[in-house]
């Protein structure tokens, strides 16, 4: 064998034990633990020092991952928290504040949820961007259940507040029905979209409760976005006072909203006026049939009212007794005071142009 030859053999032999022995300390070496991994950038992580406790223990909570600073709450949830925090207990929960680093430890009270479980620790920031971890947990004692069966329809949460829009106008005040829009943006939480969803709006009048009814939106939420919907809302013809307005879907209560309605002070004028104006045209109309039913006095001849007329006026307050004298008339009767006398005939030889002389007396005498 040549010198080259047993040099290239030689190293190859070191080559191969120096990875023999790589491999064997890779494998002695001890795997470090899941826990200790870093977590994954943007992912947050809590630990629970042990799996199961008593109600009146305490069990130790860590996390790291977190926001620098960040005030976290924890608390034992039962039902895996799918209602919320209403299924948490949350007279007992713990807040705490992480270090420069974005990890935490601290001491939480075991006390048992108000819903069964299987039961979670939930880790969930206060302010700032939400983050939120849960860690599986047995309260022992606490009675478990099957958890709830879930909803694979559209799910609509509230995610501004509501807006009433919209005014009256001369109708409104005098009495015709107030109407209003509410409108509110709604994000699908659900699997599937919401297609023309039948929401229910009730009006309530102060401490009455309130009455629904079904409002169609012509729309679409898809699954995971959001949208703007608008209801119209009408009262009865008026209304006024302190009304309160409010919606729901799936049986949900969504959103409340007052709404203060202003009186039709058109209407108040309206009888206001009807009540002056009829009792003054039943008087009239009244004294239209007296006047029209009463008796009439004898009319007054001509000739009598021209010599009362030349008679002047009577004085006030002074009574005058009516003549009733009477004149005899050419039949030989006796005629009304009232009536024209008869006046005298002439014959031609009789009248007075014609024996009687206007001419004056001379002293021959008549010609």
């Amino acid at each position: 064998m040549t010198r080259g030859a047993a040099r290239r053999t030689a190293g190859a032999r070191l080559r191969g034990a120096a990875a023999a022995v790589l491999v064997l300390g890779a494998a002695l070496l001890p795997y470090p633990p899941a826990a200790a991994a870093a977590p994954a950038a943007g992912a947050p992580t809590a630990e629970v020092g042990t799996a199961q406790a008593g109600t009146g223990g305490t069990v130790a909570v860590s996390g790291r991952g977190w926001r620098p600073k960040a005030l976290l709450t924890l608390l034992i949830c039962g039902q895996n928290m799918i209602g919320g925090t209403n299924s948490c207990a949350n007279g007992d929960g713990r807040a705490v504040t992480t270090d420069g680093h974005g990890a935490f430890s601290t001491a939480l009270p075991v006390a048992e949820p108000p819903k069964p479980c299987p039961c979670v620790v939930h880790v969930a920031t206060v302010t700032g961007p939400a983050a939120a971890d849960d860690v599986p947990f047995a309260v022992a004692g606490h009675p478990v259940a099957p958890l709830p069966k879930q909803e694979s329809g559209a799910r609509l949460a509230v995610l501004s507040g509501p807006e009433l829009t919209g005014g009256d106008n001369l109708l409104t005040w005098f009495g015709a029905p107030p109407r209003r829009r509410l409108t509110f943006t709604v994000g699908n939480t659900g699997a599937v979209a919401a297609k023309d969803p039948v929401f229910a709006v009730g009006t309530a009048h102060g401490v009455f409760a309130p009455e629904w009814e079904d409002r169609q939106w012509r729309g679409t939420v898809p699954a995971g976005k959001k949208a703007r919907v608008a209801l119209d809302v009408e009262l009865a013809a008026g209304a006024h006072g302190d009304y309160q307005v409010s919606a729901k879907y799936g049986g949900k209560l969504l959103v409340e909203q007052a709404w203060g309605v202003g009186r039709p002070w058109g209407v108040t004028l309206f009888w206001v006026l009807l009540c002056l104006v009829v009792p003054a045209a039943v008087f009239r109309a009244g004294m239209a049939v007296v006047d029209r039913v009463r008796p009439r006095a004898a009319p007054v001849p001509r000739a009598a009212a021209g010599a009362r007329a030349a008679a002047g006026p009577r004085a006030p307050g002074r009574w005058r007794a009516r003549p009733h004298a009477r004149r005899g008339g050419t039949d030989g009767r006796t005629a009304p005071a009232d009536r024209p006398a008869a006046l005298p005939w002439y014959t031609p030889d009789t009248a007075p142009s014609a024996t009687t002389s206007t001419a004056p007396p001379t002293a021959e005498g008549p010609s």
